[in-house]
This record gives C-alpha cells, sequence and structure tokens, in this order.
C-alpha cells in the first residue's frame, strides 16, 4: 500500500500525516508533494524523515494507491489526469469536483458506498460545514425525512487554512500591544470581531459558501431537502459551531432524536444544559467526533427540531472525512480486497 499527500506543507496536508498516525493506517510507503517552494522540506513520520517532493507532471504517481490531496482547485484540476493516469485513487479536499455528476461526494457516515461509484478514480471531500452537518443529519432523516434546514455557522479561522489562524493569532498580539491588527486573509479584522461573510457573493446575495451547504447536503445524502445557511466567521483558532434548525415530515420528539443520536456512529451527545454541558470548540479542537448538544424542540415548527452541532475544520471537516474514505475503500472495495 503505497500513499501520497499532495499539499503536504499545508495546514490540512501537516493533520493527513498526523491522521495517518494516529489511526496507525495500514500503509508501506507514503510520499510527500508539494510546490516548489515547499520541495526539499522534511516531516517526521512515525520515526522516519519525509522529504517534499516538487509536484510535477511525470510518472510519480505509478506506483501510487491512494492519493490525499489538498493543494486548491487549481492544482487538483491541473494534475488530476497526472494523479490518477496510472490507477491511484485521488481523495481530493479541494472544491474543484464537488459539483460534478461523475464524481461521488463522499461522508463516510451517511454515503460510504457512493466512493466506489468513481469512474475518474477521483472521490470529492465535501465542504468542512457540511460534513460536521450532514453527520448530524443522518439520523435525523433515518427516524423522518427531512424537508427543510436552516443553518448558522460559526466558523474558525482554520477554515482559511494555516493563514487564517496566523493572521488571527497575530492580530490578537497587535491588539494586545496597542497596535492596529494586520488584515490581509480576511476582509476585515477578524480578533474581537464576527465577519458575516465567507467565499464570494452570488447572485441571490447567499455566498458562495452558503450555497455550497445547499448543492453539498443534496448530493450527499440524495436528497430534496432544501438548506439555506448564513455563514459567519469568528475569532476561534480551530473547530467550526453550527446552529441547526430541522424540519421533518413528522414531528420528533426529543427524546426520539437524542437517541438516534447517541447511536450515530462519528457523533457524540453532550447535552445537559442544566449542569451547563454543552459541545465547544474549545473542547472539541483536536477531537475525530462531530458534537452535537442544546437539543430541543423548535418552539416555531411543530415538526421542528433545534440543535448545536461543533466539529474540528481540520480533522473531521477535513483530512480525517479523507483518511476515512481511504480506510472504507480497503474494507470495500475489490481493488484491494483481492491485492
Amino acid at each position: 500500500m503505497k500513499v501520497a499527500i499532495v499539499g503536504a506543507s499545508g495546514a490540512v496536508g501537516q493533520e493527513f500525516l498526523n491522521v495517518l498516525s494516529e489511526r496507525d493506517f495500514p500503509l508501506d510507503e507514503l510520499v510527500l508533494f508539494g510546490s516548489a517552494r515547499s520541495a526539499g522540506k522534511e516531516y517526521e513520520f512515525k520515526g522516519k524523515k519525509l522529504v517534499v517532493k516538487e509536484l510535477k507532471h511525470g510518472d510519480d504517481f505509478k506506483d501510487i494507491d491512494i492519493a490525499l490531496t489538498s493543494a486548491g482547485a487549481s492544482i487538483s484540476k491541473e494534475y488530476w489526469e497526472t494523479i490518477t493516469k496510472y490507477g491511484a485513487i485521488m481523495i481530493d479536499n479541494s472544491s474543484a469536483f464537488r459539483y460534478e455528476e461523475d464524481i461521488p461526494l463522499v461522508v463516510p457516515e451517511v454515503n460510504a458506498a457512493d466512493a466506489l461509484n468513481r469512474p475518474r478514480n477521483i472521490i470529492a471531500n465535501p465542504n468542512c460545514s457540511t460534513i460536521q452537518m450532514v453527520v448530524a443529519l443522518k439520523p435525523i432523516e433515518e427516524l423522518s425525512h427531512i424537508t427543510r434546514v436552516h443553518v448558522a455557522t460559526y466558523q474558525a479561522a482554520s477554515g482559511a487554512g494555516a493563514q487564517g489562524i496566523a493572521e488571527l493569532e497575530q492580530q490578537i498580539r497587535e491588539i494586545a500591544g496597542g497596535n492596529e491588527p494586520t488584515i490581509s486573509k480576511f476582509p476585515y479584522q477578524l480578533a474581537m470581531n464576527i465577519i458575516p461573510h465567507i467565499d464570494v457573493f452570488l447572485d441571490n446575495d447567499y455566498t458562495k459558501e452558503e450555497m455550497k451547504m445547499n448543492w453539498e447536503t443534496k448530493k450527499i445524502m440524495h436528497t430534496d431537502a432544501e438548506v439555506s445557511a448564513t455563514c459567519v466567521r469568528i475569532p476561534v483558532a480551530r473547530a467550526h459551531s453550527e446552529a441547526i434548525w430541522v424540519e421533518t415530515e413528522k414531528p420528533l420528539s426529543v427524546e426520539e432524536v437524542r437517541e438516534a443520536f447517541d447511536q450515530a456512529d462519528g457523533l457524540t451527545l453532550i447535552d445537559k444544559p442544566a449542569e451547563k454541558q454543552y459541545p465547544m470548540p474549545l473542547f472539541v479542537s483536536g477531537k475525530d467526533d462531530v458534537y452535537v448538544g442544546r437539543l430541543r424542540k423548535d418552539v416555531a415548527n411543530p415538526n421542528g427540531i433545534t440543535f448545536w452541532c461543533v466539529g474540528d475544520q481540520i480533522k473531521k471537516g477535513a483530512a480525517l472525512n479523507a483518511v476515512q474514505i481511504a480506510e472504507y475503500l480497503l474494507k470495500a472495495d475489490p481493488k484491494f480486497k483481492q491485492s
């Protein structure tokens, strides 16, 4: 089993290294690729030093079984044929292929089997906000079909990559020192502020980030449910939070949903409001699961349930989800079961 990481020096690339090690992913060789700027950098993996190779068009992927890519949409679009040419399966973390009909968009807890039907040997990793939401929606959908979802996200600086975290930390230091904060990665100062704007605005005045949650939820869950989102950047380093309102075809009790959450794969329920116990980024950062709490009936809708949801954007929202797809392939794909 030979695995490659493309974009090894980025925030998600580094998390790939952590997750592969933590989960003891069964590989014989790991190869790191990056830009010309990253080439030559060394990273440690399970006690061995690995040197980043420059990503080029050629035969470097000839013996690669699985390539975990997180180098941006433009790189994925340019190099996908090079990566998959000799049969490597490309699990792509960018937005390059998410909406193409012949490329599956996969969250293993929700639609793992979709990964087996990949005509171009590409599997797309969804947007981070969508991933954690659909993990929480799946057990509700199994109780009663979801017809409508409203969600407000509270997204950490990590959603903008390593540069986003670095800018937030820099702004905090600058403000604490009485200096003007540096503003580069975000449209406004993020420290001591929130910004109701992630990605570009579209013709309907929703941002692309907000519409991704609509488009991707439908594709992953094979549903006609409509999703209306407002996506907000907040001054937290890592882990996204979401307030979610769900409308179902038949009314559900809180007890039914609580039991479904408690039994679901990839979910941890923390819901003891009287004891001030609920999920928060402070405690969810670095964790594998999606955490849910503040579960209650929607007082404005008899068929509504509302809850709070927190997940680590770099882990489950990116690297971990991709590695879980790879783990599923090793168990379920004939290509690997025969080898």
